[in-house]
């Protein structure tokens, strides 16, 4: 039966005489029923802040649509690292006792949604490790295309795995490579394929890492006392009162320490691929991503649709929330008036339990509440960012229809979606994206709209300022920059074999 109270779960053990205190709760509720698009995840780190676990839970809560299912806080106070996660928003997971007994000048924090390793407490970051270096705690936004691979080589060997997350995987290449005569982190990363904007925290720094590509944000900034931090977005460092200075580069390591901010390079850059979605969707808007205000970025996509996908109709209504900002452009260009005509029940969503079919039938109803005197025998146009399954999507269609909408013409913001995406999208199976085998034509009738059109991807390409080869738009074109089906060799595994454990 669900229980209100968590399950708060402790366990601690001393080695080498450092203590390794990990506190975590067991979710209480069911999983969502509703599919939601998602990205894993959102990270932030401070160094020298005397209240650096309240700075972080601010700037986590920052950036909680980067991660809802579970959070999680680390810290150091230059001896002992000690962390504490949980299932849930980080409102739920902690409080101020909590807060409190997370004592230390320096730390980093975590929000996840699960792409790689199952939902449940174990795999809440961030993970907290004793090796023979000392403690090490890591927070991971990415996905790692050859983790499985790397784990199947480390158990072989006899490597115990405690999480099914990929980012164990890291922490095991790091402990193997721990008395090397070079750079223990550098060499670790030379094994990890895939996207990854990764934060160690040491007893004595916080390294920041971003894959040579750069297909997910990761950026530096400072606090108004100085202090150097770090986060998956810009919004974190406005919700603290921090500046933002400068993007960590694709290839590169941030050493945030008390000797200040240095840097150094583990690998040479690649092509960049920036994923597109991050604009499209999962970022905040009022983040800089990748060089551009995300905010402007949408509306520049729905005056764009307004240019490919010219309508007559009576009103622009935006799906809310995130089809907010594109909807806002396309009515701008169209000249056709914006109107709120769907208002969203913010009491429903991740904890909302379904108990019987009819009851998660009528979800979608009890989530999106349609204002009938807005759309009622009238002619809209419903601008949302993408459509991924499509049977949300026409939920809200039949709502309006029920509230009585003449005509509806639906106005996607970006291309369709149909190819599967390895580097930390949660849409993995194209058997599950309504587009991978359907036409337009098609998505439409099965939606029930009077027309529907998705933006080109030209232009999509075309609302960004950086060159448009420098994006992923793998889940839209099928083309990727890296081989997900392979990721590594059977030449390469070996040689990673004799070079590990010979």
């Amino acid at each position: 039966m669900p229980t209100d109270k968590p399950v708060i779960l402790t366990c601690s053990c001393k080695t080498g005489g450092a203590e390794s205190v990990h506190t975590f709760e067991e979710p209480t509720s069911a999983p969502p029923t509703e599919y939601e698009k998602k990205e894993k995840c959102g990270v932030f780190g401070v160094w020298g802040a005397p209240d650096a676990a309240q700075l972080i839970y601010t700037a986590m809560y920052a950036q909680q649509h980067r991660g809802q299912e579970s959070a999680g806080i680390a810290v150091t106070d230059g001896q002992t690292l000690q962390n504490y996660v949980g299932m849930g928003l980080v409102p739920e997971v902690f409080d101020e006792h909590t807060l409190k007994n997370l004592q230390g000048s320096a730390g980093i924090g975590h929000n996840r949604y699960s792409t790689t390793g199952s939902s449940h407490a174990g795999n809440a970051q961030p993970l907290l490790k004793q090796y023979i270096g000392g403690q090490v705690a890591v927070a991971h936004n990415g996905n790692l295309i050859n983790a499985e691979l790397l784990r199947d080589t480390y158990e072989r060997r006899g490597h115990i795995f405690t999480t099914t997350t990929d980012t164990e995987v890291i922490i095991h290449i790091l402990a193997c490579h721990h008395l090397t005569k070079h750079d223990p982190l550098v060499e670790c990363l030379e094994h990890l394929q895939g996207a990854y904007s990764l934060l160690f925290l040491f007893k004595d720094r916080i390294e920041a890492v971003r894959d040579p590509w750069g297909w997910r944000p990761l950026v530096i900034g400072r606090t108004q006392d100085g202090h150097a931090c770090v986060a998956s977005e810009t919004v974190a460092f406005d919700a603290i009162g921090a500046t933002f200075v400068e993007e960590v580069q694709p290839g590169e390591i941030v050493t945030l320490s008390d000797a200040g901010i240095t840097k150094r390079r583990y690998a040479e850059a690649q092509k960049a691929a920036h994923c597109i979605f991050e604009h499209i969707y999962f970022a905040n808007p009022s983040s800089m991503v990748f060089g551009d205000r995300v905010q402007l970025v949408r509306e520049r996509l729905g005056e764009r649709l307004a240019q490919e996908s010219p309508v007559d109709a009576d009103c622009v209504i935006p799906m809310p929330d995130s089809g907010r900002s594109a909807a806002l452009g396309f009515a701008r260009r169209s000249g056709i008036a914006f109107r709120e005509g769907i208002v969203p029940n913010r009491y429903v969503g991740r904890t909302f339990i379904q108990p019987s079919q009819s009851q998660r039938d009528n979800a979608v109803q009890l989530k999106l509440n349609v204002i009938r005197e807005v759309v009622e025998d009238k002619r809209i146009v419903v601008v949302d960012d993408s459509i991924v399954r499509g049977t949300t999507t026409r939920g809200k269609m039949n709502q309006l229809r029920r509230a009585g909408a003449k005509e509806i013409h639906l106005r996607i913001s970006c291309p369709p979606i149909r190819h599967a995406c390895y580097f930390g999208i949660d849409f993995p199976d194209p058997s599950k994206l309504i587009a991978s085998n359907r036409t337009v034509e098609q998505i439409r009738e099965f939606l029930g709209v009077d027309s529907l059109h998705f933006l080109s991807h030209d232009g999509m390409l075309g609302c960004v300022n950086r060159p448009r080869e420098h994006y992923c738009t793998a889940c839209f074109s099928g083309e990727y920059r890296l081989n997900a089906e392979k990721p590594v060799n059977k030449l390469g595994l070996e040689r990673y074999q004799l070079k590990m454990f010979s």
